[in-house]
């Protein structure tokens, strides 16, 4: 891999064992920029260079990743005052990590495109464990040729990369993936506990379902980690998250003219879970709430 300086911004839950798989499995020069002071002592604990700003990561980096809690927060890093856009140069390569709305993606790459920077959205999957291990699920929007660059870098944090398409198609993917997945998670919760009423022990019924046709990543995860010890902490994806990607779905749907009823259930029980004071907490959380009078 040819030698490039690496800047990354957002040493979130997921944003920091990113960055730290990505540099260490690299070799190569990062600069680092966060609001929180730990995860970046951290990470120059590992090797990293400190930045005090985004301008700082922009001028000191030929490839920008970026994971972020949302659309508002890309926005104001790429667009805003001392961002990406007013900072970067002619070639400068920007990836997305984050989870955004579509039209919000394909406009940024636009916008960056008039100043000559190359743009990719790069979604990631799976779980906070996933990307401690480097084992998640990436899916990428962007020319072939810029795929084809960075998609070495990412291969050190994650075991699947995914060319779904033009820029955008990754963020389409990665916003489907996760409103399936709160679907299924909430499906899971309305078997919890209606079987759970019906005399069968919580147990032997998500067990039993995982040996026949109801078996999914989510029920093996979620629900047998999760919802049967009744565990969810906070610093996993919360359920104020899953909210606001759920709303990305439904936006999606909109976008394209289509109805989403099974998405817009799950959207209403995350704001019941999050109504509850369960906002910060690990998102099938939603269960404690699910198919109660």
């Amino acid at each position: 891999m040819a030698q490039a300086r690496i800047g990354f911004i957002g040493l979130g839950v997921m944003g920091e064992p990113i960055c730290r798989n990505i540099m260490v499995g690299s070799g190569q020069p990062f600069t680092v920029f966060d609001l929180a002071d730990a995860p970046l002592q951290r990470m120059a604990g590992h090797g990293a260079k400190v930045a005090a700003s985004v301008r700082e990561v922009v001028e000191n980096s030929d490839i920008v990743f970026l994971s972020l809690p949302g659309g508002p927060e890309v926005e104001q890093i790429v667009l805003g005052e001392d961002g990406v856009q007013e900072n970067g140069r002619e070639g400068q390569r920007v990836i997305d990590l984050s989870t955004t709305p579509v039209d919000l993606t394909r406009d940024l790459a636009n916008k960056l495109a008039e100043k000559g920077l190359r743009f990719a959205d790069a979604p990631v999957a799976r779980t906070r464990q996933a990307a401690e291990d480097g084992t998640l699920s990436i899916m990428v929007g962007s020319d072939q040729a810029l795929f084809d660059e960075i998609r070495p870098y990412l291969a050190h944090t994650a075991s699947e990369v995914t060319h779904c398409g033009a820029v955008g198609c990754g963020q389409v993917v990665k916003i489907l993936n996760n409103m399936v997945l709160f679907e299924t998670v909430v499906a899971l919760a309305e078997a919890l506990n209606i079987g759970e009423a019906a005399g069968v022990e919580r147990t032997t019924l998500f067990e039993t379902l995982s040996k026949g046709s109801a078996d999914s990543f989510a029920l093996r995860n979620h629900g047998m980690k999760a919802m049967l010890p009744d565990n969810f902490p906070q610093g996993a994806f919360p359920t104020d998250y899953a909210i606001k990607d759920c709303s990305y779905a439904l936006a999606l749907a909109a976008h394209v003219n289509m109805k989403a009823p099974g998405a817009s259930h799950a959207l209403s029980m995350l704001r019941t879970a999050s109504e509850a004071g369960f906002g910060k907490e690990y998102f099938p959380v939603l269960a404690r709430v699910t198919g109660k009078a």
